[in-house]
């Protein structure tokens, strides 16, 4: 489905809001899923959601660490067992996820986070011949989103959160080059997967509401988080220089994950900005922000779309 009808308004200008995380409604009888779940940022956007009262699935790729984080839900933050749920989830394997998904669409949905990720590892392919960090983190999140995308629109204002990063604005992407045969750059290589995230977030946004959906999305990203993301750089040198960075200007995954769960709760925010934290390391707001040109050219998002329904098979609207 090619959307014909024409572009919504331009996004307002920038937009904070203050202690984000105290406006945040009561989310008890609603369900999230929370990708990459087991520790990190995804880790503290389930342990935000199940304080609020939400039911909460985590996929997880290590089930055994997995289990653990529900365990440290339930017995540290004293979320009810009933309340968290784990269950295996591989990006860079469609049929992981297409598992997951079947396994998410048997209970109520409201809200889809698209959070795990992948960093700056050393060149290596899906089965569809597809380089793991745009793989993992664009298209196993675009088929999870469009297997969900039914059972999300009978939910309670329902929304997809992707999380992307500011790094976006520094990506290249040829559609045409997705197995990083013209030169592998891991650093260029996860701009180019944020870049498709962020491009993804803002065109399904479009389409969502060119077909009157309930459904939602938004885009955030946690700024410089110190969570194990950037351990797996190749260069050493890398390694340190941003463990370094971290250690500086970093946030912890609690702080860091305050704009994401904005996206994913709170009345205030609005899906036309991309949304970071702002201020304070420890207590910071949620900062809106237009997005760049390269995540708003609709015939590039079209391409981009057309190439993910290909490689993975799943057409949201097919």
């Amino acid at each position: 489905m090619e959307p014909q009808t024409p572009s919504p308004a331009p996004a307002p200008g920038r937009s904070r809001i203050t202690a984000p995380l105290s406006g945040l409604p009561d989310l008890t009888g609603r369900t999230a899923v929370v990708t990459g779940g087991a520790g990190g940022l995804g880790l503290a956007t389930a342990r935000g959601l199940a304080r609020k009262g939400a039911d909460v699935l985590l996929g997880v790729r290590d089930t055994e660490r997995g289990e653990q984080a529900r365990r440290r839900l339930i017995e540290q933050d004293h979320v009810r067992p009933q309340q968290v749920a784990i269950a295996q989830l591989d990006l860079l394997d469609l049929a992981s996820v297409h598992r997951f998904a079947a396994e998410a669409a048997r209970r109520p949905l409201d809200i889809l986070v698209l959070n795990a990720g992948i960093s700056s590892v050393p060149l290596r392919l899906s089965r569809q011949g597809v380089e793991s960090q745009f793989a993992t983190n664009h298209l196993g999140h675009f088929a999870l989103a469009g297997r969900l995308l039914d059972v999300l629109g009978q939910g309670t204002d329902p929304r997809v959160v992707t999380v992307s990063s500011a790094l976006y604005k520094g990506g290249v992407l040829d559609v045409d080059d997705l197995a990083g045969a013209h030169g592998y750059s891991p650093g260029r290589a996860y701009s180019r997967s944020k870049l498709a995230n962020t491009m993804f977030a803002v065109e399904l946004g479009h389409r969502l509401a060119e077909s009157d959906s309930p459904v939602r999305s938004f885009a955030a990203h946690p700024g410089m988080a110190r969570t194990p993301l950037h351990t797996t750089y190749p260069s050493a040198v890398t390694r340190v220089a941003t463990a370094v960075a971290a250690r500086v200007i970093g946030r912890d995954p609690g702080p860091a994950a305050v704009a994401v769960l904005t996206a994913a709760a709170s009345a205030q925010v609005d899906p036309r900005l991309f949304w970071g934290p702002a201020g304070s390391r420890t207590r910071p707001d949620a900062l809106g922000v237009p997005f760049a040109a390269v995540a708003t050219d609709r015939s590039a998002a079209r391409r981009l779309w057309s190439a993910s329904v290909r490689l993975t098979g799943v057409d949201p609207w097919g």
